[in-house]
Formats: C-alpha cells, sequence, structure tokens
C-alpha cells in the first residue's frame, strides 16, 4: 500500500469515532431543540384553550394546528359534564358552514377547467324559467353566488317565521322542517324567490347560494354532488371521516346550548352544500394543509379576490379573507346547533389553526375569533422585552410607527392607519393615514399641540381599514382592559 493512502486511511480510521460522536451530539441537540418547540407550542395552546373554556362555557375545546408542516393537536375538557369522556382527533363533530369552502373548491375546480364562467348568468345551467332570479335586467351570476351577494330576499326552505322566537326550542323546530323539506320543494320555492337590490352589489349571507352552486355542479359535470366531493375534494385531500347526516352514535360529539341543553344535529334531504356535514379533527388538519398548498391551483383560486376589494374578499364561500399583522388570513365560520368551528389559515406563515367548541352561543363566535388570532400571535412573538410600541414622542411631535413583518408580502398592504379616542375609532379618516417610509415601516407624525396634555389616550393600528392589530404581548403601554389598547400621554 502507498504511503499517502495508508495515512489517508489511519486519518479516517482514528477521525471516525470522533465524527460519530459529532454526529450522535448533533443529532441529540437536535432533537431536544425540536421537543423544546413542541412543548412552547403546546404550552401556548394550554394557555388560548384555558381561557376559551372559561370564555365560552363550553364543555370541551378542541384545537388542531398546522404549522411549517408540523401537526399538533389537542382536546381540553369533556364532551359531557361529569362523564370524562374527552375528544379525540376521531371524534366526529358538526363543523356546519365548514362545508362550504369545500364546495367553493369544487366551483373554482369547475371555473379553472371553463365548465362555468363566474360572469355566467346562473339561469343559464337551471332547467325552466326563472324571471325572478333578475332585478331590474340584472341576472345572479356564479360570482354572486359564490360571494354572497346574490341579493335574496329569504332563504330557502324559509324558517325566518321559525326564528322569531329564539330560545332552546328553535333548534328542534328547524331540524324537523328540513328533515320534511325535498329537492323537489326547493326548485318549487326557487321559483317564488325575489331580489331585493342589484346582485353583486350588497354583501348578504345565504345558504341557498350554496345548494344552488351544487346543482349547477351537478348540471355540467354530469354527476351528483356526492360523487363530485367524494372523487374530486375528499380524495384530493383524504379525508376520509367526513360524512353528512349521520345517525348518534359514540363517536359523534354531543353539542349544547348557551344554556347546556342537548341540542340535535343537523340534516338535510338536499345537496348539503353548505352544512349538515360531520367531521374529525384528523380530517381538519388535512384540510388545512390543503387549504395551505401555495401550488395547488384550485386552491389560490378558491382563495383569490373576486371583489377586487383593498379591503377584505370572500373568494369563494370564505367568510373573510384580508390582512393582519399575520400577513393574508382566510377564515371561514361554522355554526351547528350546540358546536362551534373556527377554520382560519395564514397562508403567509404556512399556519392553519382550528379550533371545535361544544356550545352555540351570542359570544361563541367571537371567542373563537379571538382565541385562533392571539395563538396565532403568541406563535409569532419572538421578543420578550418590554417596550413602549408603537409611538414616540419628539419635542413637538407624536410619531406613530408600524413595521410589517419583513417576510410577508408588503403589496397586500394598500394602507395602515391609526385609529384611537382621539378620532373616534375611525380609521378611514384622511388626517390619520401612515405614510410609507420603504421597508415595511409606515410612520404618522402629528403635532403635539393637538393633544391634551397630562390625558392619557387609547389607539391602535388598523391595516387596509379592516383589519385591527393586536397588541404585542411585550408592549408596556397598554390600557389593560379587554380590548387590550395601545396608549401613550402627553405629559
Amino acid at each position: 500500500m502507498k504511503p499517502v493512502i495508508m495515512k489517508l486511511q489511519l486519518s479516517r480510521l482514528y477521525c471516525s469515532p470522533f465524527i460519530f460522536l459529532f454526529i450522535l451530539f448533533s443529532t441529540t441537540l437536535f432533537a431536544q431543540q425540536q421537543n423544546s418547540v413542541g412543548k412552547g407550542i403546546y404550552t401556548i395552546l394550554d394557555k388560548n384553550a384555558d381561557n376559551l373554556l372559561r370564555k365560552s362555557r363550553a364543555y370541551s375545546v378542541s384545537i388542531g394546528l398546522v404549522k411549517d408542516g408540523k401537526v399538533y393537536t389537542k382536546h381540553y375538557g369533556e364532551l359531557d359534564k361529569g362523564k370524562g369522556n374527552k375528544a379525540d382527533n376521531n371524534t366526529s363533530f358538526d363543523v356546519a358552514s365548514v362545508t362550504k369552502v369545500m364546495t367553493g373548491y369544487l366551483m373554482a375546480k369547475a371555473v379553472l377547467e371553463k365548465k362555468v364562467n363566474l360572469d355566467d348568468d346562473i339561469r343559464k345551467y337551471l332547467d325552466g324559467s326563472y324571471p325572478n332570479l333578475a332585478f331590474q335586467g340584472i341576472p345572479v351570476r356564479i360570482t354572486d353566488l359564490v360571494s354572497f351577494k346574490t341579493a335574496f330576499d329569504r332563504e330557502i326552505p324559509d324558517n325566518s317565521q321559525i326564528r322569531k322566537i329564539n330560545d332552546d326550542s328553535t333548534c328542534f323546530r328547524i331540524k324537523k322542517m328540513d328533515e320534511s323539506y325535498s329537492k323537489r320543494q326547493f326548485l318549487e320555492d326557487l321559483k317564488r324567490i325575489q331580489l331585493d337590490t342589484i346582485p353583486g352589489k350588497k354583501h348578504k349571507y345565504s345558504n341557498t347560494s350554496l345548494e344552488l352552486s351544487a346543482l349547477i355542479l351537478e348540471k355540467v359535470y354530469n354527476k351528483n354532488f356526492e360523487t363530485l366531493l367524494n372523487e374530486y375534494f375528499f380524495s384530493a385531500t383524504k379525508m376520509n371521516a367526513s360524512k353528512r347526516n349521520l345517525k348518534v352514535d359514540r363517536n359523534i360529539a354531543n353539542g349544547y346550548s348557551s344554556n347546556h341543553l342537548l341540542m340535535p344535529n343537523s340534516y338535510t334531504n338536499l345537496w348539503a352544500a353548505g352544512g349538515y356535514r360531520n367531521s374529525t379533527m384528523n380530517d381538519l388538519i388535512k384540510f388545512l394543509s390543503f387549504e395551505l398548498d401555495t401550488k395547488n391551483k384550485i386552491v389560490q383560486e378558491s382563495q383569490r379576490n373576486l371583489s377586487g376589494s383593498d379591503q377584505s374578499w370572500n373568494g369563494y364561500f370564505w367568510d373573510e379573507i384580508g390582512v393582519s399583522e399575520n400577513g393574508k388570513y382566510c377564515y371561514k365560520h361554522g355554526g351547528a346547533f350546540g358546536t362551534n368551528t373556527l377554520f382560519m389559515v395564514y397562508p403567509e406563515l404556512n399556519m392553519g389553526i382550528c379550533i371545535i367548541v361544544n356550545i352555540t352561543g351570542e359570544n361563541t363566535f367571537g371567542n373563537l375569533y379571538e382565541t385562533v388570532v392571539e395563538i396565532a400571535e403568541d406563535l409569532e412573538t419572538k421578543s420578550t422585552e418590554k417596550i413602549d410600541y408603537g409611538y414616540k414622542l419628539t419635542d413637538d411631535k407624536v410619531v406613530f410607527r408600524y413595521q410589517h413583518s419583513k417576510k410577508l408580502d408588503p403589496k397586500l398592504v394598500k394602507s395602515i392607519s391609526v385609529a384611537g379616542s382621539f378620532n373616534d375609532w375611525n380609521p378611514n379618516n384622511k388626517a390619520y393615514q401612515m405614510h410609507s417610509k420603504g421597508k415595511n415601516v409606515y410612520e404618522l407624525e402629528l403635532p403635539k399641540s393637538q393633544f391634551e396634555r397630562g390625558k392619557t389616550f387609547a389607539f391602535k393600528f388598523v391595516i387596509n381599514q379592516n383589519s385591527w392589530l393586536l397588541t404585542p404581548t411585550n408592549a408596556l403601554n397598554t390600557d389593560k382592559t379587554a380590548d387590550n389598547n395601545l396608549t401613550f400621554k402627553i405629559d
């Protein structure tokens, strides 16, 4: 053996234990860091779940999180008081209107495949004559369906009389109507529905839009709606446990009214394009991941700004899509008789959050929404150094300052405004619009003389005159109210 080769092999031989130990140490350190990150995330979930249990008075809270491709789920409380029956990832919940985003995906697919056009008159796809589906000669279009802008004067079936008495028996009376209502009756009532304004002008939530969408999708694909969902959506997402009109059994979570009375599960004989479906956290996590896929053209179409608004939009049947301090967000609320679900994705952060509570009350949606955005804020907050945030004082000016995260798309930010006790909390006030200084920094300088000395003023930043930004957890200057506003005072 040549001396040079022998020396090289000896060198490798002597070095190999050290390389092995280095690799072992590095792998162990990485695993410890990952465990630490996981513990930190679950600590955040635990804190917010405890707050939600207290505020909502729900028996059970389930949280699912997808962050950078990793999945975190946890369940709190019990499904039925005193039974100790904690939910798990296979517990089936009535997710109600979260179903609408599934239908929106199918319609977005039909648009991209040129099966339908967003500007099409919906009557093009209906058998029979429907002169009532136009106002002053302007028809309801596909885009009006998916954006909740149809101008329908009522729902089909019309349960408005039942809802006039809103108590714990209302849900049972609505379910009784749904159980006896058929597709044939739907088509008959569709001929009697009226429009109360020009379609496309006014947002008005409508479940009828969803059932009509299912009918149109069946027409253009020549398949029934359940087949379309199974072939084009559930197979793509691998959501195998999401079903409609489930009978009560041990895997279905009970839901309760705000008075903690047991509520019924929903039922329909219609297409169930807008609700009436159960799902599990396992399936909803898959759904979150699916909606975060930036390479999926159908998903991207379903989240597209169809309205062209600089403030917020609906995409295809989302409740709202807008821009916050955490970038673009899309959310859908599912309110069933006794269960509430909030499904929310932050595509720019590669993060999605789903929370389910088994209660329905006046403030349930607000409690869910606050919890989701608090979790997102806690996960994204990096600095723990306590500071006076959002402003500085010079000799003669108050300078408000906001910096949008550099990892977010600045093109989505059309405006930043300051709203506070000094301008009637009006984010549209032209005198309080901030100015871009470059590098995602926005500032507004106002004379000190404009503010009364010795008085504490409260304020918040607002993106696109729509998204009120949370106060960072490391801010010292807060008013300690439930809204946790920022404050400043000129001595």
